[in-house]
């Protein structure tokens, strides 16, 4: 029997088709036969270039699961300072031993030295700064609301009665510091508006706040809270902490032009590991700060992040209005839209790593540290949504105003 059998598959090579594959695999299915070529028998393999439509449905699920994989990874990279703010802030609370193992290597203080040569040395582009020169008038007001006037708001914050009472003296500080290193200027550029002009704002309110912010902590918070000010002490660490990376990474964009050009063409990546540098400052503070801020009422921190809001809203208003009297005042001009949108969104903005390098260097004089810096961290996030809001709503009016004109 076993020879009839041979003998009858040889006759009919096709015989084995009929017969069932074995199992291999779902996606890839092989069967064998037998091509006569001459008086030899050559085995072939016949392989499925498409998955079955009979499979259950794994190849759908995996489509399923790349597509809701690229979607996380895409709103990760857009919202990735964000993240990585919240991401320390939760790291420090789930456990505080590296937080306090890195704070006793001083990493809050080489955070900011990196944050200042990555977004004021190596991605400063000089030439920028050189296109602003026609915007100068609004920018004058903006330096002037930034350093000068935006400050005395932190007198009406010092007035709220909250305990603990670092969350209200941590606010304070906070209205007294420059605008923010990038976001406003990220935001100007998504809205716009003059990026350049928004630019040499952001470095000049930042390099003259060395001189501004020690007088304003002195009057405003330090009176309130019953404490000397160290300001000469204060003066030379900002120097330290802020002036000297500015320049560091400013001298290297400028002496390697190959490391220019990289960086320059890699926005993206020091932009991220400008917000990691920046996440280690809620991080390292929450960390040494965790027993008492598990102390603090839900109600009295949601408070102080209320605060928050109000004052960056307050902000907003008083620079949109003078901004609006200005360009009334000035007749307008050709760009004038580019720079007062500009000028809004950095003069409304207060940036949060000088505030914690002004706090570090205080040495605790004003209260615990992580109480001062949670609520800043807070108002950081809530200023920066406020104003992609913001910039969303006037794109979106732009396209509807272009449209009704198209139309008509």
């Amino acid at each position: 029997m076993a020879i009839a059998s041979i003998l009858a598959s040889a006759q009919n090579p096709f015989l084995r088709l009929s017969q069932p594959p074995s199992p291999v695999s779902r996606s890839v299915v092989f069967r064998r036969y037998l091509e006569p070529c001459g008086r030899r028998w050559i085995p072939r393999s016949i392989r499925a270039c498409q998955p079955s439509d009979k499979l259950g449905g794994d190849g759908a699920i995996s489509a399923q699961r790349l597509h809701f994989g690229n979607e996380f990874l895409s709103f990760a990279s857009d919202n990735f300072l964000p993240l990585a703010l919240v991401s320390g802030v939760a790291l420090g609370f789930a456990n505080p031993t590296l937080g306090c193992l890195a704070d006793k290597y001083s990493f809050t203080k080489i955070s900011t030295c990196g944050i200042f040569i990555i977004s004021a040395g190596l991605t400063l582009r000089t030439e920028a700064i050189g296109a602003a020169v026609k915007g100068w008038p609004l920018g004058v007001f903006g330096l002037i609301s930034i350093l000068l006037l935006t400050p005395s708001f932190s007198r009406l914050i010092m007035l709220v009665q909250l305990q603990p009472r670092e969350l209200v003296t941590g606010l304070g500080i906070f209205c007294c510091m420059p605008t923010t290193l990038s976001s406003g200027v990220a935001l100007t550029h998504l809205a716009g508006g003059n990026a350049a002009l928004a630019l040499a704002v952001t470095v000049a309110s930042n390099l003259l706040g060395i001189l501004t912010i020690p007088f304003w902590v002195s009057r405003y918070i330090a009176g309130g809270v019953g404490v000397s000010f160290p300001t000469d002490q204060l003066f030379r660490s900002l120097i330290v902490t802020l002036l000297i990376p500015l320049i560091i990474g400013k001298v290297i964009r400028e002496s390697f032009k190959g490391f220019a050009n990289f960086v320059d063409n890699n926005r993206k990546l020091f932009s991220k590991i400008n917000a990691i540098c920046l996440s280690l400052v809620p991080w390292i503070q929450v960390s040494r700060s965790r027993s008492l801020l598990l102390s603090v009422k839900p109600k009295v921190f949601l408070a102080a992040v209320g605060i928050g809001i109000l004052l960056h809203l307050s902000l907003l208003a008083f620079n949109a209005v003078s901004i609006r009297i200005l360009s009334g005042v000035s007749g307008g001009s050709k760009n004038s839209k580019e720079n007062s949108t500009a000028v809004l969104l950095v003069s409304s903005q207060k940036t949060l790593p000088v505030m914690v390098a002004v706090v570090e260097q205080l040495g605790g004089a004003f209260g615990e540290t992580g109480l001062l810096v949670l609520p800043c961290v807070a108002a950081h996030l809530n200023q920066i949504m406020i104003d992609s809001v913001l910039v969303n709503l006037w794109l979106r009016t732009g396209k509807d105003t272009s449209t009704g004109v198209k139309t008509a």
